[in-house]
């Protein structure tokens, strides 16, 4: 287990979307974050206390987690010696980076020298298997994206916490980094072997009772030519019942792709359902979430009902407003 509470190591992230990992445990698990440590040029503030290593242990800091998401999951070299000296000033270090910690020669070593332990939740802990395709007891959810880190995991998590208000039988399944750093657990989708990718969700779901619903949590895009392999995975894998799209308003082209604009959310709902009743022939699309995080209320609420009206859809910003809207529409589905 990872010792609680944690330091939110920001690093030199270049913007406030880096730092995803950290604002996903300081939104959803707040007591477990006393601080922040950024260094010089970091563009992203959690609105946390910015500490040093000793005010962190002072204020009962047990791990220091990455809490950067950066392209192709590396430790910077200008990471290091805040790595080090925080395993020599006693703290565990968390990461669920595609570059191991365990990996690198100097933190391992010191590590093993001071009695700290490496936290890699990026590493698979179960023999997973190939994907069968057969019919599941219970009900699915998953949140499908217009483009990587739009809210997906949100999306999936309020509606677990809103399902659960009101007695509903719910579970959320995280299936990355952060997701499972905030609930201890979950299946690290993208450091599965691709064979066994779809099979990680069938495992991850299993049969139920008929009115529990897992609250799928979605990954990367299909239309994102890094990460749709991700996905599809959990479209096939998932066999969902229910899709919610989500998307993100503001964004000028797809997250690390300015080539690339983002789809419709027509041509999302339009490709995922299709995609989806591969798996699932009564799959449907039942609502849609909406990141409004930099949209003041009216011009956030304005854009809301306009999506609304064009989709034929229940649109809500669930970290904003509440997920209840899009909690009716699965419990409609029966």
């Amino acid at each position: 287990m990872i010792k609680t509470p944690y330091l939110l190591f920001l690093g030199d992230a270049p913007d406030p979307l880096a730092a995803k990992v950290a604002q996903g445990i300081r939104d959803w698990r707040p007591d477990n974050a006393v601080g922040q440590f950024r260094m010089e040029g970091c563009k992203a503030d959690m609105k946390l206390p910015d500490m040093t290593l000793a005010e962190a242990k002072a204020a009962g800091a047990q791990t220091l987690v990455i809490g950067v998401a950066n392209r192709g999951g590396v430790i910077s070299a200008a990471w290091k010696k805040v790595l080090i000296e925080a395993l020599e000033e006693g703290f565990d270090l968390a990461s669920g980076l595609h570059n191991l910690l365990r990996d690198e020669p100097d933190l391992k070593a010191v590590a093993e020298a001071t009695g700290q332990v490496l936290h890699d939740v990026r590493i698979p802990s179960v023999k997973y298997p190939i994907a069968n395709g057969e019919k599941r007891k219970g009900k699915r959810c998953l949140a499908v994206g217009t483009d990587c880190s739009v809210g997906k995991m949100y999306t999936a998590m309020a509606m677990d916490r809103d399902m659960k208000k009101r007695g509903l039988k719910s579970s959320f399944r995280a299936t990355g980094q952060t997701g499972i750093l905030i609930t201890g657990e979950g299946v690290p989708l993208d450091a599965v072997i691709a064979d066994f990718m779809a099979g990680s969700i069938e495992w991850l779901t299993p049969d139920n009772d008929d009115d529990h619903w897992d609250m799928i949590e979605g990954q990367g895009s299909l239309f994102h030519v890094s990460y749709s392999g991700v996905t599809m995975a959990l479209v096939h894998g998932g066999q969902p019942d229910a899709l919610i799209l989500c998307h993100e308003p503001t964004r000028d082209h797809m997250r690390g792709l300015p080539g690339y604009k983002l789809p419709t959310l027509e041509a999302l709902r339009d490709t995922a359902l299709q995609l989806a009743r591969v798996a699932n022939p009564a799959c449907e699309v039942v609502g849609i979430s909406v990141n409004t995080q930099h949209l003041g209320e009216d011009e956030a609420v304005a854009y809301l009902k306009e999506v609304e009206d064009r989709m034929g859809l229940p649109t809500v910003d669930p970290y904003r407003h509440g997920s209840d809207r899009l909690v009716d529409a699965l419990v409609a589905l029966g």
